[in-house]
């Protein structure tokens, strides 16, 4: 039903699409529309998204359901074993279809697969955006909260987020 595939610098355009349809009804009834403005231009820039490839290491990941960009998946390398599953995306019409619970289960296929075991995952998720529960329910524990400032006179309000893999 889904694919899951890396993508690199050529992707940025694709990450940029499909960002567009998902980061506004994510962040509608959290965040001022001038705050969610802010936060796409400064997050999703293909300065930037070229930044994070290449500098910050993450791995990028697009997901299609019948060959459609659905979603995306970006993993940040941390020290010791951590990974940042920094942005989980999918377009609004497929919430409630698996598309969750394929990214995070596909992620961590990746990270099985190419780095050593045991690792911990993390997440920062605005504490009240509705996928809380979700990424509860996949297994991943609230362990601390973040009010990150981000400039302009912003801050990302967050649990901290984390499951252990051990295999």
């Amino acid at each position: 039903m889904y694919t899951f595939e890396p993508i690199h610098l050529e992707g940025i355009e694709l990450i940029q699409s499909v960002a567009s349809h998902t980061w506004e009804p994510t962040y509608r009834n959290i965040l001022t529309p001038a705050q969610i403005d802010y936060m796409y231009d400064m997050m999703y820039s293909s300065e930037n998204l070229k930044k994070q490839m290449e500098e910050l290491h993450h791995q990028f990941f697009i997901i299609r359901s019948g060959g459609k960009p659905v979603g995306y998946l970006s993993i940040e390398p941390k020290a010791g074993n951590r990974f940042n599953f920094q942005k989980i995306y999918s377009l609004p019409e497929i919430h409630g279809k698996g598309v969750g619970r394929f990214i995070i289960e596909q992620g961590i296929a990746y990270l099985k697969e190419h780095y050593p075991t045991p690792f911990t995952i993390e997440l920062y998720v605005n504490r009240y955006n509705q996928a809380v529960g979700f990424y509860q329910h996949m297994g991943l524990k609230i362990t601390d909260t973040r009010d990150y400032d981000i400039g302009n006179g912003y801050f990302m309000n967050d649990y901290i987020m984390e499951m252990e893999i051990k295999e």
